[in-house]
């Protein structure tokens, strides 16, 4: 099935991994693993698709309060997987990103990122955005600072999203969130401004790439007016 109207740039709040192995007696950490391969099959079917950005919420600035053993899994995991999918995202044309506030993670995982970007800087498919140690309010608190240390006197949208984590990430058109939660968490505020919103029952480990589509259509069907008349 052919989607027309497809959005530009697709956020997705990966949420339910935890919930998803305690339904299972499962640890917390199996959800994560079964979670990082529910992502590897969405970024493809997002880059089959056609999406041009698909922007992933994997760590927030407010998930170190988390057991350390746990967060030490998740970096762990998310270094294993740049490090093992590289031959996927070239065979399938999609540059690797991250942003957030990288320069506080283990050494280990900003270089894994490091070098991920490096070996796909060349793609010129779909763009997939890792946010990492990141939070929207920190995201534009690190802007307004940094415009204030180039000189900046008058901030305009425009100078201000200079400063931003990723400049050339677009605006969000369609913010998708896992596990019947019905927030954004602190994702992408700047760019979320006239975002279109979609919301599932299903925890992150069972998504599938047919709900995703799912998300999809349902966004194709909407009239977007930005605040302007029918």
């Amino acid at each position: 099935m052919e989607i027309e109207n497809l959005p530009v740039h697709v956020g997705i709040i990966m949420d339910g991994n935890g919930r998803w192995a305690k339904r299972r007696g499962l640890p917390r950490i199996e959800g994560h693993r079964v979670g990082a391969q529910t992502t590897e099959r969405i970024v493809i079917a997002a880059s089959n698709i056609g999406i041009r950005y698909l922007s992933l919420f994997a760590f927030s600035t407010e998930n170190w309060k988390r057991p350390k053993e746990e967060v030490n899994f998740l970096f762990h995991l998310m270094y294993e997987y740049v490090r093992s999918k590289l031959n996927l995202f070239l065979e399938n044309n999609v540059r690797f990103r991250a942003m957030g506030r990288l320069w506080e993670l283990p050494t280990y995982l900003r270089e894994g990122f490091a070098w991920m970007e490096e070996q796909t800087a060349h793609c010129t498919g779909m763009t997939a955005v890792f946010a990492v140690n990141y939070g929207g309010r920190q995201e534009l608190l690190d802007a307004f600072n940094r415009a204030v240390a180039a000189g900046e006197r008058e901030l305009t949208e425009d100078t201000l999203r200079k400063y931003l984590y990723l400049p050339e990430l677009p605006d969000l058109d369609l913010l998708i969130r896992t596990s019947g939660e019905l927030r954004i968490s602190n994702f992408l505020l700047w760019q979320s401004a006239y975002t279109e919103l979609w919301f599932t029952q299903t925890l992150w480990p069972d998504f599938t790439e047919e709900e995703f589509k799912k998300a999809l259509l349902d966004y194709s069907r909407r009239e977007r007016r930005f605040g302007g008349l029918k």
